[in-house]
C-alpha cells in the first residue's frame, strides 16, 4: 500500500513550522519551533477528513487525559491543545527520539537496560490504570526516549479508540502486541490484556522481534493472529536472558487471562526480582497515589476510561485489589529537548522530554537497591528503640562513593518481615524499601544527605542521625 503524503501543516499562532516528523492513519506530526518560550516541539494534527463532532470530543478527552497523566516522569508531556484556523485539532507535545523502536531491531539490547526501561514504562502504565485509563496500544514504537535516555510512554487515546470502528487490517501494525482475547473480540481491552501487551513489548526489546514473529516464515497478520491465539511463545534465543525472565514473560502472555500477573505492578515487581538476580540495582517503581489518580476529568467520554466494577478494565473477579503502597513525594526534574529521528509510519507521535517544571507529583518510590559494599567498608549499627516504642532505630550509616553515585548502607537493626525502611534525602525525596542500602546519583561538588526511619504498620520509629557526604570531596 502506498504511503499517503502528509497534510499541509497548519498556521499556528506563536509557532513556526520546521518539517514533517511522521504520519499515521488519523494524524500527522510536525516539528515546530515555539516562539515563547523558545523551544522545539512536536505537534500532532488531526487529518481534516477524519474530524467530526465525535472526533473533536475524543480529542478533547485525550488532551485532558494527557494533561493529567503527563506529570508522570515516564509519560510524554503535552504542553497545550487547541484547534487550528482550518478546524483541525492539534496537540503540542514534548519532542523525543523514536530511536529505541529502530535500535532493538538492529542490535541486541543489554538485559539490564531492557529491565530498566520495562520498570519505568510499567510504572507509567500502572499509573494510567489507577487513573482509570487503558492505553490499548502498548508496543515498542510507543516508547520514546528523552535527551537523557529516559523512556516515556506516548500515544494515549485517539489512535487506539478510533481503530475500534475499523477493520482488523487497519490496526495490523499493533497485532504482534495485542492479547488474544482482544484479537478474538472477546474484550475491547482490560488490565489483563495490557499485562499481555506490556510483556510482549518487553519480549520484543530482548528478542529483536515480536513474540510470535518467526524469522524466515510468513508473518502476515493472519499468521500472527493464529500463533497468538495458540499462545506458544517462541524462546527469546539469548543465553544472557535468565530462565526466570523467560518464564515470567511466558506467564504474562498466557492464553488464559487469569494465569497472568493480576496487575502491571505485579509484573513490574517480578522484573525487579530479575534485576536482583542479575546483581544490578533495582530500578525504582514510580506509581501515583490513588488520590491523585482519581482526579480523572469528569467529562471524558473515551471508552478507555474505567467507569466502575462493570467496566471491561475493572479488576478481575476473585482477586482482591492491592492496596496502594506507602506514599512519598517526588519532585519532577526538568530535562532538555532532543532532536527527533524519522518516525515509523505507524507511530502517530514523535515527542521529547522538555522541562517538567517544578511540579510535585506524589508517587511511590520503591527503591530496593542491591549494592555490594567494599570489603573495607563496615557498618556498625546499634539496635535501639524510641521511648515507649518497639520500632528499632538505624544508627551509624556509612557511605561509599563510586564513579557517579554515593552508596549508603547500614546494618539491619532488627526489622520484622513486614517492616520497611523509609529513606529521606535532604531535598525532600523519600523512598520505601526493605534493602539496607541506598544509592544516589551525584556529580562533583554535590552534597548528599539522608536519614533512615523504620516504618511498621504505617507508624514510623525514631529517625537515624542525618548522614551527609560531599561527592568528590
Amino acid at each position: 500500500m502506498a504511503r499517503r503524503l502528509p497534510s499541509q501543516p497548519p498556521v499556528l499562532p506563536g509557532f513556526s513550522h520546521v518539517r514533517v516528523l511522521g504520519s499515521g492513519g488519523f494524524a500527522d506530526v510536525f516539528l515546530y519551533e515555539q516562539n515563547m518560550p523558545r523551544r522545539q516541539v512536536a505537534v500532532k494534527v488531526m487529518l481534516s477528513e477524519v474530524v467530526n463532532d465525535q472526533v473533536r470530543q475524543m480529542f478533547q478527552a485525550e488532551a485532558n487525559l494527557m494533561a493529567q497523566l503527563s506529570a508522570h516522569p515516564s509519560i510524554l508531556t503535552v504542553y497545550q491543545a487547541s484547534v487550528s484556523s482550518d478546524g483541525r485539532p492539534y496537540l503540542v507535545m514534548e519532542l523525543c527520539s523514536s530511536a529505541l523502536s529502530e535500535r532493538y531491531r538492529r542490535e541486541r539490547l543489554p538485559v539490564p537496560e531492557v529491565l530498566r526501561i520495562a520498570v519505568k514504562i510499567g510504572s507509567a502504565i500502572e499509573t494510567a490504570h489507577r487513573a482509570g485509563t487503558l492505553h490499548r496500544d502498548i508496543k515498542p514504537s510507543n516508547i520514546l526516549l528523552t535527551a537523557y535516555g529516559h523512556p516515556v510512554l506516548s500515544d494515549f487515546g485517539i489512535a487506539s479508540t478510533l481503530t475500534e470502528s475499523e477493520n482488523m487490517e487497519s490496526v495490523g501494525m499493533s497485532i504482534p502486541w495485542s492479547a488474544p482475547e482482544v484479537l478474538m473480540d472477546e474484550t475491547p481491552g482490560s488490565i489483563a490484556s495490557e499485562v499481555w501487551s506490556f510483556a510482549a513489548t518487553v519480549y520484543s526489546l530482548l528478542a529483536g522481534r515480536s513474540p510470535f514473529e518467526i524469522p524466515g516464515e510468513s508473518n502476515k497478520s493472519a499468521d500472527l493472529i493464529s500463533r497468538i491465539n495458540r499462545a506458544k511463545v517462541q524462546p527469546i534465543g539469548r543465553s544472557d536472558v535468565p530462565q526466570s525472565l523467560e518464564r515470567l514473560l511466558q506467564k504474562a502472555m498466557s492464553r488464559k487471562a487469569d494465569a497472568r500477573p493480576a496487575t502491571v505492578l505485579d509484573l513490574v515487581r517480578e522484573l525487579q526480582a530479575v534485576e536482583t538476580e542479575l546483581g544490578v540495582s533495582q530500578t525504582p517503581i514510580e506509581v501515583a497515589m490513588d488520590d491523585w489518580a482519581s482526579g480523572t476529568v469528569a467529562d471524558l467520554e473515551d471508552r478507555t476510561l474505567i467507569r466502575g466494577i462493570d467496566s471491561p478494565i475493572a479488576a478481575r473477579p476473585g482477586r482482591r485489589r492491592r492496596r496502594p503502597e506507602v506514599l512519598s513525594s517526588y519532585r519532577g526534574v526538568g530535562t532538555v529537548l532532543k532532536q527527533s529521528v524519522g518516525a515509523p509510519q505507524n507511530s502517530l507521535t514523535v515527542p521529547v522530554r522538555q522541562a517538567r517544571g517544578m511540579r510535585v507529583l506524589t508517587v511511590i518510590l520503591i527503591a530496593a537497591v542491591v549494592l555490594a559494599v567494599g570489603a573495607g567498608a563496615t557498618a556498625v549499627v546499634v539496635v535501639t528503640t524510641a521511648a515507649g516504642s518497639d520500632i528499632p532505630k538505624v544508627t551509624d550509616i556509612v557511605a561509599k562513593s563510586t564513579a557517579d553515585s554515593i552508596q549508603f548502607s547500614w546494618t539491619d537493626p532488627g526489622i520484622a518481615a513486614t517492616d520497611t525502611y523509609q529513606v529521606t534525602t535532604g531535598d525532600g525525596r523519600s523512598s520505601m524499601q526493605q534493602s539496607p542500602t541506598y544509592a544516589v546519583d551525584a556529580q562533583a561538588g554535590d552534597r548528599v544527605c539522608i536519614t533512615v526511619t523504620v516504618n511498621r504498620a504505617g507508624k514510623t520509629g525514631p529517625p537515624s542521625a542525618e548522614k551527609c557526604v560531599a561527592f568528590g570531596g
